[in-house]
């Protein structure tokens, strides 16, 4: 069982016992006092659940993060003048660095019923980075695109629902511009490449998409057109599939560079366990690939039987990395991202890697599931992206950001906006919860589209990870 899995588990556990006291004071209540009072309770506690108490977030909102950067890494000095953040004298910037700030965050009051944030303001570019709710501890901003204005001396950090104190420490990253290097993006998935990486794939100067899944189970939507499930199975399979060859054209990635190896949805770790037996999907009743494959611009190791097997994926693997010679690789971060898709994929990348003639010189990690917060990155749509929750400091930890300017997040947005993943409204339940979540908390809905991911993904910034070949990085939250 993954650490997400107990998690929610223990969470699920812990939700069942509180509902059981929470009915056993209802039915104390209504004996005791009145028979009609339990009913407007009951909705009353439902409605403020949905409102402020939904959100799954596994540690206590009152820990500091706890992060651990590359020795050696500038650590420009600062300090807060009231609500203005002042670089020390003599003290410069590199414009694209990534800037990270450490400093404490105290909720006030209201910051337990709506979401705090920081206002970053006294530039051309205004921002907000939001936190959980109550929450009372050390937190990392991210600063990067500010530079020039903290320079300046004009940067001000003002709390919203919250206050901001202590003695801040900031981190100036500088790596090269990844942009101008062949990159490729590993995607679980259709969609994680766009996801994590539009950003950077869109503006570099070569740059592949690789998806391994076909992404098709889960396929509800199209059995309400009539289909049986293994009929909606394989057109949502072959629906994504198209998505991962078609809409990276609307980036300018060239239809030679998208390639979709048409392995089953969360059946990657079933064959990295027996590596030579084929693993059939869970709901379309196939145990061949090539349908997925269809539209690739040349042939592969696994066309030749389509056996969706572990041997045949790092044989794909290798023949597009000796193809392509990417110099970035973008991927599942190991340790942050749960998924078990993500996992494998990332594992399969490293052990394609094992040996091969051509290496690349960086991996980017990225995160689009977390284990221990849902909704990070916190806040609204355009919003910047501060570092996730993370609670061991013993491996170190090298972020990159990338700004991503308002003309490409909404082009970003667009290309989410085609994953047929994304279209499918909402369950009503969920629907009902967020117009409550916008009346009685001001969280405001995704502009762009219904989906979450348009609220988490569509920011200001992108944020990787740079790892080191072949060894898991980053801390186990």
């Amino acid at each position: 069982m993954s650490r997400k899995q107990q998690l929610l588990k223990r969470h699920r556990r812990n939700k069942r016992i509180g509902l059981l006291i929470a009915l056993v004071l209802l039915v104390a209540i209504g004996v005791l006092v009145a028979w009609w009072l339990p009913l407007v309770l009951a909705v009353l506690g439902w409605i403020a659940h949905e409102a402020w108490f939904a959100d799954h977030l596994f540690y206590s909102p009152k820990d500091d993060y706890a992060y651990s950067f590359p020795p050696y890494t500038p650590q420009p000095r600062v300090h807060l003048d009231g609500e203005r953040l002042r670089l020390d004298d003599g003290v410069m910037l590199v414009d694209d660095a990534t800037l990270i700030l450490a400093l404490r965050i105290k909720s006030t009051w209201l910051g337990r019923f709506f979401d705090p944030a920081v206002e970053l303001s006294g530039g051309e570019h205004p921002d907000w980075q939001t936190f959980e709710r109550g929450a009372n501890g050390l937190r990392y901003l991210n600063l990067s695109g500010q530079a020039q204005v903290l320079s300046r001396g004009e940067l001000r950090l003002r709390g919203r629902f919250c206050r901001v104190f202590g003695e801040p420490i900031l981190w100036a990253f500088e790596q090269p511009d990844f942009r101008r290097q062949r990159v490729m993006v590993i995607a679980p998935h259709a969609d994680d490449a766009e996801l994590a990486a539009y950003g950077l794939y869109s503006q570099a100067d070569e740059a592949w998409i690789v998806t391994l899944t076909a992404g098709e189970i889960e396929a509800q939507h199209y059995q309400q057109m009539g289909l049986s499930e293994p009929e909606a199975a394989r057109l949502k399979g072959r629906l994504r599939a198209w998505d991962s060859i078609a809409v990276p054209r609307w980036a300018g990635v060239p239809e030679d560079h998208c390639v979709q190896l048409g392995y089953f949805c969360l059946q990657l770790a079933a064959m990295q366990a027996a590596p030579s037996r084929p693993v059939g999907s869970r709901e379309a009743q196939m145990d061949d690939t090539r349908l997925f494959r269809q539209l690739n611009p040349f042939a592969l190791p696994g066309d030749a039987d389509g056996a969706p097997t572990w041997n045949n994926l790092l044989a794909d693997l290798r023949e597009l990395l000796m193809r392509a010679r990417p110099e970035v690789i973008v991927l599942p971060h190991p340790t942050l991202d749960p998924h078990p898709d993500h996992l494998c994929a990332q594992q399969a990348v490293l052990e394609a890697l094992r040996g091969l003639e051509w290496q690349p010189t960086t991996l980017l990690g990225y995160a689009n599931h977390l284990h221990d917060n849902d909704r990070w990155p916190m806040g609204d749509t355009g919003h910047g992206i501060a570092l996730p929750p993370a609670f061991d400091s013993a491996v170190s930890m090298h972020p990159y950001c990338l700004p991503v300017p308002l003309p490409l997040q909404r082009d970003k947005a667009m290309a989410l906006g085609m994953m047929h993943d994304l279209q499918p409204r909402m369950p009503f339940k969920r629907r009902l919860r967020r117009l409550m979540q916008w009346l009685l908390a001001s969280r405001v809905p995704p502009t762009y589209g219904e989906n979450e991911f348009f609220r988490k993904a569509v920011r200001r910034q992108e944020l990787f990870w740079l790892l080191k070949p072949g060894e898991p990085s980053g801390p186990q939250n």
